[in-house]
């Protein structure tokens, strides 16, 4: 007999059946007891319901599916130290990452003075520097590290992330571990656009069929890219012309990129370039901030760099120039020397922790993985362009950047309007401390930490400001999007 049923005799005060039957005397029941026997089933019922239809349903948009979430857990939300920080990554087929480090030989060039195979290794922070120098820092923390290899040292930062979560719907940013920078250096020479132009087509094909790209059409996806965003936006289809055009995607657009040069696109963010050093600790950061401030500074300004022969009128051509004829003010490294010493992070360290300013004149582009060098070095900037450095890192450098570095007219350079060492000295001695203070408090926010041995000790260092940035980019975009 169903349960109902037999609540149904048993208050109308009929005699049960079965095994009841016989029995001389009648069961009755209060109505009272009934109301409550029936209440209770009505509401078991009720919540039953409830409970499996939060489960089985989905909302239509991700910001929706985050309040019903958070009613679901209730007060305990409040304890959720990742609530409104947790991260999704797509598992991607491997030939988007992970095969591009297991046939690296591909992505070396023939002209390239050491192989990519190299740099892969300790997570993409390349070989560990081992110096006879008497200081143990330079034992531990230091890579031969190659700027390409950001997007590896990115994704494996983004794997020990705290606040990963297998489940999407709770997600307020989905990472794409496409190594972008690593898979087109494969095909920039001698390829035609279609080659260089394949993966990112089939990444974004990949992407269109996953319920994570239909919640916000990518506008909560995010990627990191160890080539300048212009690498990215070839404007046509002439085999002459440089870089892929996947950014011109038009789904691609929605993504946000992370690079080491942006541009004047509104998704594309600029980070860091990695430097050599990676310490795992916020001692190993202090030691090295102490040790930068106590340096024997004997040049007033130094550079690193080439010449730029192709290009008519170059900033660099005049730079030389003056670092030349300054009497030993200014030292010198020539990259286009025999020993390719502007390639050993330890004979560049030396260059410029012996000197006040470091002179970050444009290259092929206008960002310099050498400014970032300097400031780990304690050495002063001086800028020829303002996409140099302070229009560029919007979320590493401070506003108040006359407060840190120089600035240089690189129209006046060339006109001959200004010499450099006598810009430079009229900067007074209280002022050279202040700036020094200001670029060396700088350096843990411009370096990757070492996070291999699982502890989180370095704090708020380049990848944490990245991530934090993303998640408050994109809460912004929740926001207008409602």
């Amino acid at each position: 007999m169903k349960f109902h049923a037999l609540i149904s005799e048993f208050c109308v005060a009929k005699p049960l059946k079965n095994k009841w039957r016989n029995q001389s005397r009648r069961i009755n029941c209060s109505k009272y007891l009934c109301f409550l026997l029936m209440f209770s089933i009505v509401l078991l019922i009720f919540l039953r319901h409830l409970f499996f239809f939060s489960i089985d349903a989905r909302p239509s948009s991700h910001h929706h599916s985050k309040k019903k979430i958070h009613s679901l857990v209730g007060e305990s939300s409040s304890q959720d130290s990742c609530l409104g920080r947790y991260i999704y990554i797509h598992d991607l087929p491997m030939r988007f990452n992970q095969d591009l480090l297991t046939n690296c030989q591909v992505l070396t060039r023939s002209i390239d003075k050491t192989s990519m195979c190299e740099y892969v290794q300790n997570s993409g922070f390349g070989p560990r520097i081992l110096s006879s120098e008497a200081s143990g820092l330079w034992n531990s923390n230091w890579f031969w590290t190659n700027q390409f290899m950001l997007e590896v040292i990115f994704h494996d930062r983004m794997k020990k992330y705290k606040c990963l979560t297998n489940d999407s719907l709770v997600a307020s940013a989905i990472f794409v571990p496409y190594y972008a920078g690593l898979d087109l250096r494969r095909y920039l020479w001698g390829f035609n656009t279609s080659m260089r132009d394949s993966s990112g087509f089939d990444l974004i094909n990949w992407l269109k069929q996953k319920p994570q790209w239909k919640t916000m059409w990518g506008k909560d996806h995010f990627l990191v890219s160890s080539r300048i965003a212009r690498d990215f936006r070839r404007k046509s289809d002439r085999k002459s012309d440089w870089g892929s055009n996947f950014r011109f995607l038009p789904e691609s657009k929605n993504l946000s990129m992370l690079t080491i040069e942006s541009g004047p696109w509104e998704n594309d963010i600029a980070v860091p370039y990695p430097t050599s050093f990676h310490p795992s600790s916020d001692y190993q950061v202090l030691q090295w901030q102490n040790l930068m401030r106590t340096q024997n500074r004997p040049y007033l300004f130094s550079f690193a760099g080439a010449s730029r022969t192709r290009q008519k009128n170059s900033t660099r051509k005049e730079i030389i120039r003056h670092c030349q004829s300054s009497n030993k003010l200014c030292k010198l490294l020539d990259c286009n020397s025999v020993g390719h010493e502007c390639d050993d992070p330890l004979k560049l360290m030396n260059l410029f922790r012996s000197s006040i300013f470091c002179l970050q004149p444009p290259g092929d582009s206008l960002t310099r993985r050498s400014t970032f060098d300097s400031i780990l070095a304690g050495c002063i900037p001086v800028f020829f362009h303002p996409g140099s450095a302070y229009t560029q890192y919007l979320w590493y450098l401070p506003k108040n950047y006359s407060n840190y570095f120089v600035f240089i007219s690189a129209t006046d350079l060339k006109l001959r309007k200004v010499r450099i060492e006598e810009k430079l000295v009229t900067v007074s001695k209280d002022e050279v401390a202040s700036m020094r203070e200001e670029v060396i408090r700088l350096i843990p926010r411009i370096i990757y930490g070492d996070r291999r041995s699982g502890v989180e000790s370095v704090e708020d260092d380049a990848f944490d400001l990245a991530i934090k940035g993303v998640l408050k980019r994109l809460d912004r975009c929740r926001g207008s999007d409602l």
